[in-house]
């Protein structure tokens, strides 16, 4: 079988919800990768959180961060390193313009430094994750430098009218997600960033086809990276969107669902 490239979304795809991998998906991953095919992680999360589980998979490969605005190679230099960052005058523009909206919180992260306003242990408990360089006060008067991305914490009847807002005034300059329960956070990138920007990129890179790439997928941040890939698979407990456009739907990231589709489609 010629060599497939095999792309997984981390929280809800490969993690359980206890946020490690099963011994089941990780003995079918590394069994793939042992009879030649290529895997690759694309992220939402920066590489400092990321970084663990790149190494326990024992991967060479790029991986793609921040949702597409950071593509890497770690340890290699041949790949051309990608960062796309949103302007900081964009950044700045934002956040100006959502004083009326009740803002829980703004973060800003240039690549491992973070940049947070208000104090908030429990979002702060994922984004320090890595031990990054954290700065606390005002996004505009401490923030200098192009954003990688840009985080607003709101409360959950907020969040669709925050990004409602943004669709009608920002769409020519960025994108903006909504991660996953239970966290009411919008993830602002610069726009025309997401995953498939990151997978064509490193899909070419390794001389995989379309054709042959296995992507793996839970949330609206994976809807684009599964429909460029040739199969596009949905995790049980992904969202309705994604489960809509997914060519599969195999069972829940607690089940080994990625386990179940590679060894059927990839005769392990």
């Amino acid at each position: 079988m010629k060599p497939h490239l095999i792309v997984l979304d981390l929280d809800g795809t490969l993690l359980t919800d206890e946020k490690v991998i099963s011994s089941t998906t990780k003995e079918t991953i590394l069994q793939a990768k042992s009879v030649g095919h290529q895997v690759m992680i694309a992220t939402g999360r920066p590489f400092r959180a990321s970084k663990h589980i790149y190494e326990e998979l024992g991967l060479h490969t790029p991986i793609v961060n921040f949702n597409g605005a950071y593509i890497h190679q770690p340890h290699h230099t041949q790949f051309k390193t990608q960062h796309n960052p949103i302007q900081l005058h964009t950044a700045t523009d934002i956040v100006e313009s959502l004083h009326e909206y009740r803002l829980a919180n703004v973060i800003a992260e240039v690549m491992d430094d973070v940049y947070v306003e208000q104090q908030d242990d429990p979002l702060l408990a994922i984004l320090g994750m890595g031990n990054p360089r954290m700065t606390y006060g005002k996004i505009k008067e401490h923030l200098k430098d192009d954003p990688t991305s840009l985080l607003l914490h709101a409360s959950d009847q907020e969040v669709a009218i925050i990004r409602e807002f943004l669709e009608h005034t920002k769409a020519e300059v960025i994108d903006h997600r909504r991660w996953g329960d239970p966290y009411h956070v919008i993830e602002i990138v610069r726009s025309g960033i997401h995953k498939a920007i990151g997978l064509g990129i490193v899909s070419k890179h390794l001389q995989i086809p379309k054709e042959r790439i296995i992507a793996f997928g839970d949330e609206d941040n994976d809807l684009e990276m599964l429909e460029y890939a040739g199969l596009g698979v949905a995790m049980g407990n992904a969202i309705g969107d994604v489960k809509n456009i997914a060519n599969e739907i195999t069972d829940s990231n607690n089940e080994d669902g990625i386990a179940r589709i590679l060894r059927e489609r990839l005769k392990l």
